[in-house]
């Protein structure tokens, strides 16, 4: 007999909260990075998924609204990428699927690496109106992550779509990560690239 659940559910790890503590506002685009590269160190150290993390915050005011890392091994869904879990959440807390609906605040997306085909094509429909990014495409791929067939001018059609973009921001901070993650033998999963 067919059985489908009537909901799902994930779970963020414990150490996020304690994270958290005390970070409300972050000004500098930069210090949002540093932020959210060292949330991508303590998902490795922690153990509670891949290497990569992601913020929303009010681009104006610097507000924190919300952290995600990586969960994919962890709670065992494949869409549990940090975007789309900080994506997630900030659309959870905000009550409201339009993180740039008119007349409220501008919100951005602070993702250590370049986002994925998947983050990508969720970036537009999430209302975010910008996205800042640490490590490069190439550097994910470079450890062995399958970054899926994205556009080759993926900042290019962001910004048609009214959402700016920012590159390499903090680029060899967010790839000493990955580079951490392959030496200490960091599970690269569902690698299975063109071939």
């Amino acid at each position: 007999m067919f059985n489908q659940p009537s909901s799902i559910q994930f779970s963020l790890p414990g150490w996020l909260t304690e994270y958290i503590n005390g970070v409300s506002h972050l000004n500098e685009v930069d210090d949002r990075m540093d932020f959210v590269i060292n949330a991508s160190k303590r998902n490795i150290s922690e153990m509670t998924g891949g290497p990569f993390a992601a913020a929303i915050f009010e681009i104006k005011t610097g507000k924190l609204i919300s952290l995600g890392v990586n969960l994919v091994r962890t709670e065992g869904m494949s869409i549990l990428h940090a975007e789309m879990v900080a994506i997630a959440v900030a659309q959870y807390k905000l009550g409201t699927y339009d993180l740039g609906e008119m007349g409220g605040a501008r919100h951005e997306l602070v993702t250590s690496t370049e986002p994925c085909a998947m983050c990508f094509g969720a970036i537009p429909w999430s209302g975010v109106r910008r996205v800042i990014s640490g490590a490069t495409d190439s550097d994910a791929r470079g450890i062995g992550f399958d970054e899926g067939p994205k556009v080759d001018d993926w900042k290019a059609s962001l910004v048609e779509r009214g959402i700016e973009v920012a590159t390499e921001v903090k680029r060899n901070d967010a790839r000493k990560v990955l580079n951490e993650y392959a030496i200490q033998n960091g599970m690269i999963y569902n690698s299975r690239g063109s071939g």
